[in-house]
């Protein structure tokens, strides 16, 4: 299947390692051209190496901290400077720490709000005035099956990543009749830093090894195994794609069948 992807520009946001990085890979691949970010410029700079070392595309790293209340500005016009247009924004982030509820004071929750909802909403914003200037807008938010099922241990993300799939859907009934397109994955356990972070951290309160952890987190899916970024990638890159010129307002589990319910 064409995906229609050659000549688009695509901004991806976390983008020098797990599933930001698996994205960019994937969009490259199919002839996008990508912006990738993140905040450290040395990762960034040997991510955007291996993707034009693997694709033979154009990349353009623009290091900065999507949780810097004015840096999401910065980088939309930067991209329009230097580019001049923008199709695909996949907004992607870290995800705030583990802990029970009241391990967390107000400044915690503060960061966790403008690391996973307010650099949403930022980038949304800023990337809008280019976006309603393609004809095949397109814009994906990355959040997590926790908004489904909540995750032990996981108060602040169960929490606030709930209200970046508000804002997903919101948007894709607002801005509908604008031709911009809004979806969601919901990704369940996946082999990224992030995730062998918290199995680190599940295995000192359990009294057992990341990879016992793993292991019980495996028996969760109905696939018996966590996923790859690659396997997100791909699905991201469809999405976003013209291919699925039809699907809007969609929060979509990538989860092995981890979740458990129906709806």
């Amino acid at each position: 299947m064409d995906l229609q992807l050659k000549g688009l520009t695509a901004l991806i946001t976390g983008a020098s390692r797990g599933l930001g990085f698996a994205s960019a890979l994937a969009l490259a691949k199919e002839g996008a051209r990508v912006i990738i970010n993140a905040r450290n410029p040395e990762k960034l700079s040997e991510a955007a190496s291996r993707i034009k070392r693997e694709t033979h595309t154009e990349v353009y790293p623009i290091p900065g901290d999507v949780t810097n209340p004015t840096f999401p500005s910065e980088l939309i016009s930067t991209i329009q400077m230097s580019i001049g247009v923008l199709d695909i924004l996949i907004s992607n982030a870290g995800g705030p720490p583990s802990g029970q509820f009241e391990s967390f004071d107000d400044i915690a929750w503060q960061k966790a709000i403008d690391l996973s909802f307010l650099s949403q909403v930022r980038l949304i914003r800023s990337s809008l005035p280019l976006l309603r200037q393609s004809n095949y807008a397109s814009v994906l938010t990355v959040t997590s099956y926790s908004v489904k099922q909540p995750i032990p241990n996981l108060i602040l993300s169960n929490s606030i990543r709930a209200a970046t799939i508000g804002l997903t859907k919101t948007l894709a009934l607002e801005l509908g009749n604008e031709g911009i397109r809004f979806n969601s994955i919901l990704p369940g356990w996946t082999e990224t830093e992030r995730v062998y972070e918290l199995m680190r951290y599940r295995a000192q309160i359990n009294n057992s090894s990341p990879d016992e952890e793993l292991q019980k987190l495996s028996r969760e899916s109905a696939l018996g195994r966590i996923g790859t970024p690659e396997e997100f990638g791909r699905v991201a890159t469809f999405m976003v794609s013209p291919a699925a010129s039809f699907l809007t307002g969609v929060m979509l589990n990538l989860d092995g069948g981890m979740y458990k319910g129906t709806f």
